[in-house]
């Protein structure tokens, strides 16, 4: 096991060739990104199994100096990585991506809540580090690189697709879906094919010091960070009204309409509830609320979505084509159909949804297929 970060190490570690599956063609060159959770820890020994020689990658995002961090686990991930990559005779390097990551992930995330809007930094940690970032800086030099995500490629006619995990509480295809194409041909899914509690027994029967240990919930690579916390450190605070929505009523006060996203029920200090956050007013800086069983401000048939991403350049969006989709990481699908309009889409769905919030993202799936097709913003 080599622990390096230099580069010039790497250009020779590539240079090398891997061992390669039986019948396959070309020997390939794998890029194992591994955090120290179970999920990604597992990978290791399934692509060792399949004959592979994965190079270990750890993404080290220092965040210790910001307001709102709670802990600093990145000394425990890398002793657990290092654990692994030794345990399987694999060379590990670690990889700093904290300017890119405030450059890119960061930057998004504080200029939508300043807009009203509830960003997903997961998702775009994945588009512009994991597969961005981290591409321009080493990956680029690898074949494939391969992931703890609870997701599978489907291979057809030469084509590659995204598909979805076969634990279906796990899949996280909604936060893949705005990978670009060229990114998606790199990928390697090995847990696709598990569920959860098999990766955790694959854990335990490999005696991996991740196998107990709990999932992330962190946001992307920050850890166990305060969110508010964390953007008030970067917005600020700016005291307003909240009004209920029905009766013009002023219920309370809040300390910055960014501080709360629609479909909100907690965090908002009123009595008499559940209360709802149903409506931001940006200018004003009024947070409107409702207590109603289903506020109707929060309901609705029709997701507009804009700066759509598709996966694979085979599939057109047609005016009237039926789709599954999903407005949030969840394990059922919602149903409905497309209407294009010029640029922009909008999902018309078959049932009510709830919770419509605008700067998450709209996922699109085949309404038959188990294939994600892509994603778009939900507009405002």
């Amino acid at each position: 096991m080599v622990l390096q970060t230099d580069a010039a190490l790497l250009n020779a570690l590539v240079r090398r060739k891997y061992r390669t599956l039986p019948g396959n063609k070309k020997e390939m060159e794998i890029a194992a990104l591994v955090s120290g959770g179970v999920d990604s820890s597992v990978t290791i020994p399934l692509l060792k199994e399949q004959g592979f020689d994965p190079v270990i990658f750890y993404i080290k995002i220092g965040m210790e100096d910001v307001p709102g961090y709670t802990d600093c686990p990145s000394e425990e991930d890398i002793e657990i990585t290092s654990y692994i990559a030794d345990k399987y005779d694999c060379h590990f390097i670690t990889v700093d991506l904290q300017k890119e990551y405030w450059e890119s992930v960061v930057a998004y995330t504080i200029e939508a809540v300043k807009k009203g809007l509830t960003p997903n930094p997961d998702v775009m940690c994945n588009r512009l580090i994991k597969f961005g970032a981290f591409e321009e800086r080493f990956g680029h030099q690898f074949d494939r690189i391969s992931t703890g995500h609870y997701a599978s490629i489907i291979e057809k006619a030469g084509q590659r697709y995204l598909g979805l995990a076969a634990d279906p509480v796990k899949d996280q295809t909604y936060f893949l879906a705005n990978v670009t194409q060229k990114q998606l041909d790199k990928l390697m899914f090995p847990l696709g094919s598990f569920t959860k509690p098999e990766v955790r027994a694959i854990a335990e029967k490999m005696r991996l010091p991740s196998a107990h240990r709990p999932d992330s919930q962190g946001i992307c690579f920050l850890g166990k960070i305060n969110y508010n916390e964390f953007i008030r450190r970067y917005t600020g605070e700016r005291p307003g009204k909240i009004v209920e929505m029905e009766t013009g009523k002023v219920l309370g006060r809040h300390k910055g309409f960014w501080f709360h996203t629609i479909g909100q029920r907690k965090g908002l200090g009123l009595s008499g509830g559940p209360w709802y956050v149903v409506k931001k007013d940006v200018a004003e800086n009024i947070v409107y609320v409702s207590n109603a069983l289903n506020p109707e401000s929060l309901m609705g048939r029709e997701v507009p979505l804009v700066d759509i991403n598709l996966l694979h350049n085979d599939f057109r969006l047609v005016d009237g084509m039926p789709v599954r989709f999903k407005i949030r990481h969840q394990p059922e699908f919602n149903y409905g159909k497309l209407r294009l309009e010029g640029e922009s889409v909008v999902i018309v769905s078959e049932n009510i949804l709830s919770g419509i919030a605008p700067g998450q993202f709209g996922v699109l799936y085949h309404h038959e297929e188990p294939i994600c097709l892509g994603s778009g913003v939900i507009a405002d």
